[in-house]
């Protein structure tokens, strides 16, 4: 059933907690078998993210820019592709995204192109991320944001997905759009 069966869906919306990055609630919901019952749901903005490639894409072997970003929901340090939510609603993702490079690498890029969307983790949130691929990059104005901790690692593309199946990447929209770039974009 679609969300726009009358049958499933949203009944009410208890606010928790609206904060600058989520807002939480308790939703009574309808689900497909017509029974009910309560959820905990984060919603959440939404984010764009990029792998900048440098270089010819269609090298051998493409070498990417991912970020080493201190995370402390993760315990530490994790290597990532560059990411970030709208300044607004309504921002444009690709925009979102070509902000979010240039911000947290320095990087402009020549060419953005959109690869696909993810939801994180649709068990609890509705937060969606856009992937993009960022090709012929030249050199822009790094911004950071106060709580970023941040520095570029330059990689190849075979590297990087090394450091996927041995378990040293394991931020789920990293490991994406490093699969969908390798898989679908680069032919790996």
């Amino acid at each position: 059933m679609s969300d726009d069966d009358p049958k499933t869906g949203l009944i009410e919306r208890r606010p928790i907690h609206s904060g600058r990055i989520v807002d939480l609630s308790i939703d009574t919901v309808r689900f497909p078998d017509g029974t009910t019952g309560e959820l905990e749901l984060i919603r959440h903005s939404g984010a764009a993210a990029v792998l900048p490639v440098l270089g010819d894409p269609a090298g051998h072997d493409p070498q990417v820019l991912l970020i080493r970003q201190y995370r402390y929901a993760a315990g530490g340090f994790m290597l990532e592709v560059p990411a970030g939510r709208p300044d607004q609603p309504g921002e444009d993702w690709e925009l979102c995204a070509r902000r979010e490079l240039e911000e947290e690498t320095g990087l402009v890029a020549g060419t953005m192109t959109y690869m696909t969307s993810i939801h994180t983790t649709p068990g609890f949130t509705d937060e969606q991320i856009r992937l993009f691929l960022a090709t012929d990059c030249t050199t822009g104005i790094e911004k950071k944001d106060v709580d970023e901790f941040i520095e570029p690692v330059t990689l190849p593309i075979s590297e990087a997905l090394e450091k996927v199946r041995e378990g040293e990447i394991t931020d789920g929209k990293t490991i994406c759009t490093l699969m969908y770039a390798a898989g679908f974009l680069f032919g790996r």
